[in-house]
């Protein structure tokens, strides 16, 4: 997997200012490779420590994908105290359906493919932008 070196400093920047709270948003890209992100509110009761997608946002970049437009390859979000790797709130949440889910956590950014027996670490390089 590949991602463009500003799309990684964004993410930094995302996570960083939504703290204390979780930032997340929706990852878009194709042949392999994440193009452009886009920041979503989180809607979560419990922000701090959880993280929804705006709905109306998800539900308008399926509608867009599905017209022609970017290709949704996963998710983003981040864990303010805690480790960029999956947690057990994010286990029992994920759908096992393939999408790539980046986690960013004490200053670092690791990717996750979901799949149905649970999350798989994925390497990657960055890329010029």
């Amino acid at each position: 997997m590949k991602i463009k070196a500003d799309l990684v400093e964004t993410l930094g920047i995302e996570a960083s200012n939504a703290q204390p709270n979780e930032c997340c948003g929706i990852l878009f890209g194709e042949n392999e490779t994440i193009t452009h992100i886009q920041p979503t509110q989180n809607v979560h009761p419990a922000p701090a420590t959880h993280f929804e997608i705006e709905p109306a946002a998800l539900i308008a970049a399926h509608k867009a994908e599905r017209e022609g437009g970017p290709k949704i390859v996963g998710y983003y979000h981040s864990h303010p105290k805690g480790p960029p790797e999956p947690s057990r709130t994010d286990q029992a949440s994920a759908a096992g359906d393939g999408k790539i889910w980046a986690i960013i956590g004490r200053g670092e950014i690791r990717f996750w493919l979901d799949q149905p027996d649970g999350f798989k670490p994925l390497s990657y390089s960055v890329t010029d932008p």
